[in-house]
């Protein structure tokens, strides 16, 4: 049997789903401390004061991407972030950086209330060491064995991120690790991310089971975003397909796959593997400085394309969800925008089954 859906929301309609959107969410936002629990994605050189700041000031939760940065550093984006905002906001450490001891110091001493941990398996006494000094604790779950352990291992809540995200990415979508995760993690909250770009999305995975959602490349276009003109104008012009991860040639030498848009430095990556191999094969070069030359061709990559426009040569990392960036637009507008979806598909499905009922 159709049903025809009335082409309107009531306001007792749309008060009834932001209801239910404040039930499905309550859990991340608690944890968070925010109106929303929509966590800023953490972006390299993208995810610095001004957009944690407008994310936070926003009722979401903003997120510093430390990145490289050494701990004089980091310190003084965080009192920066904290001149900007009230709000509760997080800061993503790297789990292999060589200073992540004295980082997790500057954070504590700063009293962030949330460090994310990434880039790896974190190690337990850093989990501890967060804890104790009285921050909470996120860490990323490639996989429900590593998600498990995670939770022995003390982290107070986990993200899961697909591989539509931007950037570094694993080989499993967000739909099969939420089918996967979601179910068996129950005892902290769980964050999804990946390839999110609408609120109608957002809500799918709440009624999963999810906590809250991460978002990174819906953000990159915000008036508050500091990523250079060129590389927000390379976004708005991107679909989907167009954000590819980086290829690897030869097993011989690993490359860990980076989601991007392409352009000439995708393509100059692939020949670079090329020569190298050659070369290796030709005895010209050994394994050990192949892999080397392969490893730093990236380097400052990321800084050229967000800071200084290189959309050409730079690295132009990016989710799939970049089709549905159309627009600069406020941080506001972006949250208000998703929320509108989210609340909107909530009251559809109300009126779907009441209609089917009657």
């Amino acid at each position: 049997m159709n049903v025809t859906l009335p082409q309107t929301i009531s306001a007792e309609e749309r008060a009834a789903a932001q209801a239910r959107l404040a039930a499905l969410w309550a859990r991340g936002r608690e944890f968070l401390g925010t109106e929303l629990a929509i966590m800023g994605g953490a972006m390299s050189w993208v995810s610095e004061r001004n957009l944690v700041a407008a994310i936070s000031n926003g009722g979401g939760f903003g997120v510093i991407a430390c990145g490289a940065m050494m701990p004089a550093r980091l310190d003084e984006e965080i009192k920066a972030t904290f001149a900007l905002t009230k709000k509760p906001f997080g800061v993503n450490l790297i789990t292999m950086h060589p200073e992540l001891d004295a980082l997790i110091d500057v954070c504590l001493a700063n009293k962030v209330s949330h460090v994310v941990l990434a880039g790896g398996l974190p190690p337990t006494a850093a989990i501890k060491r967060i804890k104790e000094g009285g921050a909470k604790v996120v860490c990323f779950a490639p996989a429900l064995v590593l998600a498990k352990k995670l939770v022995r291992s003390g982290a107070d809540a986990l993200v899961i991120e697909g591989m539509e995200a931007g950037g570094h990415i694993g080989p499993v979508a967000t739909s099969v690790l939420a089918q996967e995760i979601l179910p068996e993690i129950t005892d902290v909250p769980v964050f999804v991310a990946g390839g999110i770009g609408r609120g109608d999305a957002i809500v799918s995975y709440l009624e999963m089971g999810a906590a809250g959602v991460q978002l990174g490349t819906r953000f990159v276009c915000a008036t508050e975003s500091i990523a250079h003109p060129a590389f927000k104008k390379a976004f708005l012009r991107a679909d989907a397909r167009d954000a590819i991860p980086s290829v690897q040639l030869d097993p011989r030498f690993p490359v860990i796959p980076v989601r991007a848009l392409q352009n000439d430095g995708t393509r100059n990556f692939t020949e670079k593997q090329r020569d190298v191999i050659a070369r290796v094969d030709a005895g010209e070069l050994d394994a050990k400085a192949a892999q080397l030359e392969i490893e730093h061709f990236w380097a400052g990559a990321l800084r050229r394309a967000v800071i200084d426009g290189d959309v050409d040569g730079g690295s132009l990392m990016a989710g799939q969800s970049v089709g549905m960036v159309k627009r600069e637009e406020p941080t506001t507008a972006i949250l208000a925008e998703l929320i509108d979806q989210a609340e909107t598909a909530l009251a559809r499905r109300s009126q779907q089954f009441a209609g089917a009922l009657a």
